[in-house]
């Protein structure tokens, strides 16, 4: 990154100017296919008219008045999430990583309450991402992220991912939650499947556990339900984070809890002094509408379906670079030949015109707004066909 920002990130020399749908445009008018909407954020694509009329009619009103008060649409959006889901108690964020901090926070509480705060270890999982603060790297365990910041944080046991015998014997006394993405982002597009998640709800009660999905990126609606563990039967969470698609590309989060796991969140015990502000709040209480409107779903169910055989079909075009194609939902990949770097690919697409994102097991990841069309997705298989048949060269 140019002085003076610190260089955390390496930005291709690209500037966009605004959005419009599933497009993105430079100042000299070049248009772009975005099918990674932020990295899963933009769910109802750029520039949604309900989204931007709603941010401005609040930003006529009031900006900001921290938590010291009440906020009415933070009831009603909690109102809407409670009735719509497992869910009983909300607590407002920011970003998805301080909606699994608010997570790992209330599991803990939540034994510490019941007299039991010896129960304060959380099973996670490897490729799992959870976010960048420091208790979330070490949730997520990855060692690129945990280097150079100092020892490890106490209190995560990580499993391989699919190890059913590690994760049994991973339980111990002292194990107070399991936490898991439905389907991993970062870690390279990996849906866990239904039956499993069942398991783990057979397996927290088993033992006494908490159950913690982390849905900051296959949620909101990205996988064709409005949360992705919706899928399985009676996989319900006791708490869960949320983040990314529900805030449409506002800043916002949740983490949502049953009754008994959030009670002990008592005054004093958390806080934030802007999760829950009446702009975000304003602009999730739009998203959630749109996402929960007659025929939404389906339409993401169809589009999806469709993306998903276009990208079989290109897989077999491309069997020599394509291994597999991955994901639930608009939430996809294509886990690419070790000797094709997944970065590499994600640049050469961007040559073309399209907009994608690298992930972990050298996968191109593929998470566009969940408004997209079958004629969108054509374009896009058609992009990468070409982007595929030149790298083959």
């Amino acid at each position: 990154m140019p002085a003076p920002l610190m260089d955390t990130y390496a930005p291709p020399d690209l500037v966009f100017e605004r959005g419009e749908g599933v497009r993105l445009y430079t100042g000299e008018g070049k248009a772009y296919l975005d099918f990674i909407s932020g990295i899963a954020v933009n769910a109802l694509g750029h520039h949604h008219p309900k989204a931007v009329a709603a941010l401005k009619a609040q930003a006529d009103k009031i900006w900001h008045l921290s938590n010291m008060f009440k906020v009415p649409g933070q009831i009603e959006l909690a109102k809407k999430y409670t009735d719509a889901t497992f869910a009983d108690r909300v607590f407002f964020t920011n970003s998805g990583t301080e909606a699994v901090e608010a997570a790992l926070k209330t599991a803990r509480r939540y034994f510490f309450d019941k007299g039991e705060p010896h129960r304060y270890r959380i099973i996670t999982f490897t490729g799992a991402f959870h976010g960048r603060s420091y208790g979330a790297i070490n949730a997520g365990g990855n060692p690129k992220y945990l280097e150079g910041f100092g020892p490890r944080m106490e209190g995560f046991d990580q499993v391989e991912f699919g190890d059913h015998d590690a994760l049994k014997a991973a339980i111990t006394e002292e194990t107070a939650a399991i936490l898991v993405e439905p389907v991993q982002g970062e870690g390279g597009v990996r849906a866990l499947p239904e039956q499993c998640l069942r398991g783990l709800r057979e397996m927290c009660d088993e033992h006494g556990l908490l159950l913690i999905y982390d849905e900051v990126q296959c949620g909101a609606g990205r996988t064709g339900k409005l949360f992705a563990h919706e899928w399985a039967e009676n996989a319900q969470p006791d708490i869960m984070a949320v983040a990314k698609g529900v805030g449409g590309g506002f800043p916002m989060g949740a983490c949502l809890t049953t009754e008994a796991a959030g009670a002990p969140m008592v005054v004093g015990t958390h806080g934030s002094t802007f999760g829950g502000n009446p702009l975000a709040m304003a602009v999730g209480n739009v998203v959630f509408d749109e996402l929960t409107a007659p025929g939404f779903m389906d339409h993401v169910v169809d589009v999806s379906n469709f993306l998903k055989q276009q990208l079989g079909g290109l897989a077999d075009r491309h069997a020599g670079i394509v291994q597999e194609v991955r994901g639930k939902g608009l939430l996809v990949g294509l886990r690419l030949v070790d000797g094709l770097v997944s970065r590499d690919f994600v640049g050469k697409a961007r040559e073309r015109g399209l907009l994608i994102g690298a992930a972990g097991d050298n996968v191109a990841r593929l998470a566009p707004p969940l408004i997209i069309t079958e004629h969108d997705a054509s374009e896009a298989i058609s992009i990468l066909d070409d982007t595929l048949a030149d790298v083959a060269k």
